[in-house]
C-alpha cells in the first residue's frame, strides 16, 4: 500500500499538470525551491555545490527557468564577473500556484477523509 505522504504527492503532481503550467524537471524545481526559499545571494556555483550537480547543470536549468521567466540572472555590482540568480514576479507566482495545488490536495484528503470515501490504490 503507498505511503500517504506519496499519495498526496501524486495527487499534487496531477493537478500540477492539469493546470498547464509548464512541465519543470526535478533539477528545475529544486532549482526554484532554493532560490525563493533559501536566503541569497545565490551564485551558480552555490546552487551546484548545494544540489550536487556541477556549474553546467545549473547554467543549462537556468536558461530554461529564465526563458519562462521565473529566475533571472543579474551582474554584480560590486564586481561585475559575479552573477547572481534572482527571484522574478512570475516565478513567484508560478510558486504561489504550485502552494495552492499542494494546500488544496491536503484539503481534498481531508474532507475525502472526513466523509470516509478515501481512496486506497
Amino acid at each position: 500500500m503507498p505511503n500517504r505522504s506519496l499519495n498526496s504527492w501524486m495527487q499534487t503532481l496531477i493537478a500540477y499538470v492539469r493546470s498547464g503550467q509548464p512541465d519543470l524537471t526535478n533539477r528545475q524545481m529544486a532549482l526554484m525551491l532554493l532560490v525563493y526559499l533559501t536566503p541569497g545571494p545565490h551564485t551558480v556555483r552555490g546552487l551546484a555545490n548545494v544540489l550536487g550537480v556541477s556549474k553546467p547543470v545549473i547554467t543549462r536549468a537556468l536558461n530554461t527557468l529564465g526563458s519562462l521567466g521565473y529566475l533571472r540572472r543579474v551582474r554584480d555590482e560590486a564586481d561585475r564577473r559575479n552573477v547572481f540568480v534572482a527571484q522574478t514576479s512570475t516565478g513567484q507566482e508560478f510558486l504561489e500556484s504550485f502552494e495552492r495545488n499542494i494546500e488544496q490536495e491536503g484539503q481534498s484528503r481531508s474532507a475525502a477523509k472526513d466523509r470516509g470515501i478515501l481512496l486506497q490504490h
